[in-house]
């Protein structure tokens, strides 16, 4: 199972991004997807999770009304838009897949991940 992130970029504090990641290699809808994230010096953290039919969907407490997680089966690609992005948002963004509906949020639980794509966020 591939997993191809894009998306990230520099942007001021109060912009929006939105990433994208595109996953072949395993039939999509069968995947829960999440997105997770690594800022300098510190370890990699949950941000969001999908089912696989797109029915639920779990954020950390810090970007709770702020992101959003969706997904486009039919494009075997998952998306995270971000909204009133803060400095502390600036991290590298990975994308990870598993099997099966459950909203997990640790790393271990995922076995398929993507490369980062790097978000700045300038004050």
């Amino acid at each position: 199972v591939q997993l191809q992130a894009s998306g990230g970029g520099l942007v001021q504090a109060g912009g929006s991004l939105r990433l994208s990641c595109v996953v072949s290699g395993r039939t999509f809808s069968s995947l829960s997807m999440g997105w997770f994230r690594q800022a300098p010096g510190k370890e990699r953290e949950f941000v969001a999770v999908i089912t696989p039919r797109a029915g639920t969907t779990y954020y950390t407490d810090s970007v709770k009304g702020r992101f959003t997680i969706s997904r486009d089966n039919a494009k075997n690609t998952v998306y995270l838009q971000m909204n009133s992005l803060k400095p502390e948002d600036t991290a590298d963004y990975y994308c990870a897949a598993r099997g099966g509906g459950h909203l997990v949020n640790r790393l271990i639980d995922y076995e398929y991940w993507g490369q980062g794509t790097l978000v700045t966020v300038s004050s």
